[in-house]
Formats: C-alpha cells, sequence, structure tokens
C-alpha cells in the first residue's frame, strides 16, 4: 500500500513538471490521469481496509446461542434481536421435540416397570418435578412435556400450564390434575406430588444444589409415595439422584445428557435426553464461520465444505423465518447409553480440519451465562473448544455468575477487538443488553 502511494506522489511530482513545460490540452490529459490514479488509490486503500476486518461492530456476525431471544412471559420470540444484522443467527435444539420425548421416556419406563414402580402400593403413581427457570423457554416446554405425557396437564391461556405446584399431596393442586395410567388392565392414578423452580438465595436458576436440598424436603413429607424423579436437566436430576433416589433405587430422569447422568443410567438413574450438544456447538460456531467467510450459509452444514463436514438431515432443522437452527434430540436409556458416554466427542461428519490458507484465523467474543452451569460448563464449552480449532476461530471464553447480564456485559468492553460475537443470555428478554453494546 505504501508503495502505491509513494508512487503516486511521484506520479503527482512529474505531472506538474510537464505541464509547466507543455500544451495546455497536454495538461488536461495529465490532470484526467492523474484523477484517474486518485481515484484508483482510493479503491485500493478501500480493498486494504475491507481485508483488515473494518467492519462496524452493529455489523459483525452474531450468533445467540442456548438462550433463544423471546418474551420470559408469553414464550414470543423477540425478532429484533433475531434479526439484529444480516449475519444474526439463533442455535439451539428443538425444545418442543425434546420435551415431548422426555415425556415419552418416563411414561414408557412406568409402563415396562409398573410391577416396581408403585412403592408403597397405594395405586398411585406419584412423581415430584424440579423446575429450571419458569420464564425460560426450555425449561417451560420440559415441564409441559412431562405433564402432557403422564396425563397431569391442565390448560392455561391455550397452554399446558407449567406453573410449579409446590406440594399437592392430597392432588387438590389447580396448576395440574390427577392423570390416568392403565397397564396390563389395571387402572394407577398419576399424580404431582411436588414441584417447584430451583432457585438459591441468590437469584440463580437451575440450581444443582437447591434441587439436593429440595428432594430431602420432599422426601421427609413425602417418603414412599414418591415413586419417580424427573428434572428440567441432569444437573439437578443428578444432584437428587446422589443425595435420595439413589439409594432408595427411585427412578430420576434428566435432560442434557451429561457424561455423569449418562453413566449413572448403569446405577439405576432412569434416563435422559440428548439435545444433540455436539451438533449444537458445531452450528454456534459453523454459522459465524460462514458469515466472517462470506460464503452460503448452509456451508459445512446442509452443504459439504471444502473439507467435507455437512450434517444430516436427521440432526438438525432450520427455521428461515425464525433465523434459527435447531438440533433434534434423542432419548437416552439403558438401552443405548453406552453409545453416549463421552458427551464432549466431537461429531464426525462435521470433524475435518479447515485449510487456514483459506479460511483465516479471526477472533470470537463468547460467553456462558453461568460458569457453574453443569451442561454448558461440562459438555458445551469443551465442545465449543474443540470446534474453535477446527474452524480457525480464536475464541475467547467469558463465564458469567448465571444472576446478571452485567457480570457479562461489563467484560464486553472493546467489542471492536473481536471480528464475531456468540451469546447465551442470564434472560432470554436480555438480548437489548447486548446490542446496544455493539450499536454504540
Amino acid at each position: 500500500m505504501k508503495k502505491k502511494l509513494a508512487l503516486l506522489t511521484m506520479a503527482a511530482v512529474l505531472g506538474l513538471s510537464v505541464t509547466a513545460c507543455g500544451s495546455s490540452d497536454s495538461g488536461k490529459d495529465d490532470a484526467k490521469k492523474d484523477d484517474a490514479a486518485k481515484d484508483e488509490a482510493k479503491d485500493d486503500a478501500a480493498k486494504d481496509d475491507a481485508a483488515s476486518g473494518d467492519v462496524a461492530n452493529k455489523d459483525k456476525p452474531l450468533v445467540w446461542f442456548n438462550r433463544q431471544p423471546s418474551n420470559s412471559s408469553t414464550g414470543e420470540l423477540d425478532m429484533t434481536a433475531l434479526n439484529f444484522n444480516e449475519n444474526t443467527y439463533y442455535v439451539g435444539f428443538d425444545a418442543n421435540q425434546g420435551a415431548e420425548l422426555q415425556g415419552t421416556m418416563v411414561k414408557e419406563y412406568l409402563e415396562q416397570n409398573i410391577d416396581t414402580i408403585d412403592r408403597n402400593k397405594d395405586g398411585v403413581i406419584g412423581y415430584v418435578l424440579a423446575i429450571g427457570d419458569i420464564g425460560h423457554n426450555d425449561s417451560i416446554a420440559r415441564t409441559r412435556g412431562v405433564r402432557k405425557a403422564l396425563g397431569t396437564a391442565v390448560e392455561k391461556d391455550g397452554n399446558i400450564n407449567s406453573e410449579p405446584v409446590g406440594t399437592n399431596a392430597d392432588g387438590s393442586a389447580t396448576a395440574v390434575q390427577d392423570g390416568t395410567l392403565e397397564v396390563n388392565g389395571k387402572k394407577y392414578v398419576v399424580r404431582e406430588l411436588a414441584s417447584q423452580e430451583m432457585k438459591n438465595s441468590a437469584g440463580a436458576t437451575w440450581d444443582a444444589a437447591t434441587a439436593g436440598n429440595t428432594i430431602g424436603t420432599w422426601s421427609s413429607s413425602f417418603g414412599d409415595e414418591i415413586d419417580v424423579v424427573v428434572s428440567n436437566n441432569d444437573g439437578m436430576g443428578m444432584s437428587m439422584f446422589n443425595a435420595w433416589s439413589k439409594d432408595n433405587k427411585v427412578p430420576t430422569f434428566g435432560y442434557d445428557a451429561n457424561n455423569d447422568a449418562v453413566a449413572a443410567i448403569a446405577d439405576g438413574y432412569g434416563g435422559t435426553i440428548s439435545q444433540h450438544a455436539d451438533v449444537q456447538a458445531y452450528l454456534t460456531l459453523r454459522v459465524l464461520r460462514n458469515a466472517l467467510d462470506g460464503v452460503d450459509i448452509d456451508t459445512g452444514i446442509g452443504t459439504a465444505d471444502d473439507a467435507g463436514n455437512v450434517l444430516s438431515e436427521d440432526v438438525y432443522t432450520y427455521n428461515e423465518e425464525q433465523r434459527s437452527y435447531y438440533a433434534l434430540n434423542v432419548a437416552v436409556t439403558a438401552d443405548n447409553y453406552k453409545d453416549f458416554l463421552d458427551s464432549t466427542k466431537v461429531y464426525e461428519p462435521v470433524s475435518n480440519q479447515l485449510d487456514e490458507s483459506k479460511h483465516a484465523t479471526k477472533k470470537v467474543w463468547l460467553n456462558i451465562y453461568n460458569a457453574a452451569d453443569n451442561f454448558l460448563s461440562s459438555t458445551y464449552q469443551p465442545l465449543l473448544q474443540n470446534y474453535d480449532d477446527l474452524l480457525n476461530l480464536e475464541v475467547e471464553y467469558i463465564g458469567g455468575d448465571g444472576q446478571t447480564e452485567s457480570n457479562i456485559t461489563n467484560r464486553l468492553g472493546n467489542p471492536d477487538g473481536y471480528d464475531a460475537f456468540a451469546i447465551n443470555m442470564v434472560k432470554t428478554d436480555n438480548a437489548a443488553s447486548y446490542t446496544s453494546l455493539l450499536t454504540q
């Protein structure tokens, strides 16, 4: 670039000397040539700026992941956030499909093991439910999925009520109803004995320690009336399993297919749901890679990239209107758990290294809403760290406290230093807390 400017300066000097000695027509021609040279220099400078990544922060690729921008009360998607710029997407999993799968898994387990499920032989199959976050779409979906499958669902405002019941020893709670399960010609009552949001005193939701303490309280109240334990995730599920249900041989069901939960199936953990974290983690970084490369967003996803990476249609879906990629879920039970023992293993069809000469290294700022979250810290982030090398992305990982957005946003003080952003919010309502920093 410097050489180009030096040549242009020399040309300008020579042009002045010729003009002084030549005719007026010659001077006009030389002036035109000089203007053309200056225009060429401007074009070259623009190209150099583009190559150096001179892109406004508001225009840089952005992916929301794990927590979809939405109204925590109604579930309505925040399309302003999802359309922040032309390179904005969401990556998660199909929450409704996974929720139904979890509910079905629990119901089928009851049907297959009915002779040993009813511990006190009272004809009532009692279950307790650990709810992660009453304002989180995924938590809401999972609560609804279990209640629908077990026949305990009650409608509210056109949807299944997902509110916690507190305690419901006599079946009089209004947020649920008693369900019925018929197996081998015998009818059983299915009752949600208790449910609550697992939030600690500091305000962090999905709290495993709170779940572990709560199962102690519930077991003291209900004793052998508790036949099944269900949790919105494995972090809470395993805490309850280790604290009580393992010793009492009460099947416990979770969600996420964390390593410890999958391994615990051999010791009586009832089952869990794999939300294909390996596919999600890949998609989280892949959409950024594609946007940074300026290639079709489907590259390395639905169509093979130059390294041969590609996903099959049975592991994800894409909703163009919502600008959202959703991984599909798989039930993990005693029949197949050995296939899921390593939750941090890179998904084989997208495990090929990209050529750095074609896909230059770029910097990405990425946060995890809660550094203590079992699924995100023990499964998702390790997967991201495997994929970032494969995709030639230099990622800075930021761990939040699970309580406030400011604990995270305060560490995004220099967005100019990054080429792209991956954001995992504390609350789904708070997308503007991040986008406002990128529009300053």
